[in-house]
């Protein structure tokens, strides 16, 4: 005689529990960060030496950011470096997002937003903090918000 263990199943009574917050917090932020991570790589890597000299070095050199003889070496270098981070932090909110979508009331997947906030702060070299926070924000949703079972009455 052959037994199987099944897993009982969940109470058809039981309310749903959505992290519609949550998932539109970290959305916005993966948004943000595709616009100003992706636009700067974007004008960096489309540009030619003569363009990068004539706008991107000076305006870069107005907000503050020295640059030195190889500034075009510089530029590609940071274009590169928030490239990556941008893949990674998108990687990251993607099991974020499929694991809140499948299971969404485990409290841990907000360590992948967090995770994703961390790329994006440390990618960016600190300059997209306000990116960042909305990550942060929305991994402190998953550990603050709770699903309560409430009883029917």
């Amino acid at each position: 005689m052959a037994t199987t263990f099944l897993r009982p199943l969940k109470s058809p009574t039981a309310p749903r529990f959505s992290r519609r917050a949550e998932m539109w917090t970290a959305g916005i932020g993966l948004a943000a960060s595709s616009v100003l991570q992706g636009g700067f790589v974007l004008a960096v890597t489309r540009s030619d030496a003569q363009t990068v000299e004539s706008t991107i070095v000076p305006a870069m050199r107005a907000a503050g950011i020295p640059l030195g003889a190889d500034a075009h070496v510089a530029l590609d270098t940071l274009a590169g470096w928030f490239g990556y981070s941008l893949l990674l932090t998108a990687m990251l909110c993607a099991v974020g997002f499929f694991l809140a979508s499948r299971r969404p009331r485990r409290r841990s997947t907000g360590w992948w937003f967090f995770a994703a906030g961390m790329c994006c702060l440390v990618g960016t070299q600190l300059v997209l903090y306000p990116v960042a926070f909305l990550f942060f924000f929305a991994a402190g949703l998953f550990a603050l918000r709770t699903p309560h079972d409430r009883s029917p009455q």
